[in-house]
């Protein structure tokens, strides 16, 4: 099969659905990461342009470690916008590009305007890119499939519908989580924020929840031609 996560900022994909992509990839999917934002404003002291630049290397070096296609929209953050044709189209292009199977993607009640958008650019521009005579100079067009939003923040206002158990992934997932070091080192001296212990306790409370080590919890989108009488995730 061929997979699509599309995540917010570089470093969601790692956090929220890492151990899932690992996972696909150990059955032999095809796996692409498309980052809609690039993390540009993810620092205090890191100016944009450089952080941007840094950013984008980051999740590149943790995607391609596993085997990952990395792509990226390069939005600057808190300008993602649904509404904006310019990034629908840039997502159109890189959905027909992968053809996906099902696809990834953040919640549409998660904690911030930029994941909450690409959310919403994501639901659109999956169902833009199967109309064939929707921009056709953007890839030919491909299927309406199954859309997973990942776990919100801190597992807030969520339930899921689906576990996938990362148990046997959970170190790979980490080290890949890692590579992402302007956040995580800036995070952990100057907030006292260790975001690979909390993404370990995390996938363990949903391990819990399936009676696993570790998981990750996934909500279906629930609407019409999205549904298919097959498990998709592995």
């Amino acid at each position: 099969m061929n997979v699509l996560a599309i995540s917010c900022h570089p470093d969601d994909m790692e956090i929220c659905c890492g151990g899932t992509l690992l996972r696909c990839k150990e059955r032999g999917d095809n796996v692409t990461v498309c980052h809609v934002a690039n993390g540009n404003m993810g620092h205090v002291v890191i100016e944009a342009d450089e952080l941007r630049r840094i950013r984008i290397g980051e999740a590149k070096k943790s995607g391609e470690s596993a085997g990952f296609k990395v792509v990226t929209c390069d939005v600057g953050d808190l300008l993602v916008n649904s509404a904006d044709k310019a990034q629908h189209d840039k997502l159109v292009e890189i959905i027909r590009a992968a053809n996906p199977d099902f696809i990834i993607t953040q919640a549409p009640d998660d904690y911030m305007g930029d994941h909450v958008e690409t959310s919403k650019l994501v639901f659109k521009a999956a169902f833009a890119a199967t109309v064939p005579h929707y921009e056709p100079q953007l890839g030919e067009a491909c299927n309406v499939v199954p859309i997973y939003y990942m776990d919100n923040s801190c597992l807030l206002g969520c339930e899921p519908t689906e576990y996938v158990d990362i148990s046997d992934h959970i170190e790979t997932k980490l080290n890949m989580l890692a590579n992402h070091e302007s956040q995580l080192v800036w995070l952990r001296d100057h907030d006292d924020v260790d975001v690979l212990e909390n993404t370990r306790a995390m996938a363990r409370i949903r391990g819990l929840q399936c009676g696993v080590q570790y998981a990750e919890g996934f909500r279906q989108c629930m609407t019409d031609h999205r549904i298919v009488a097959k498990r998709m995730l592995p």
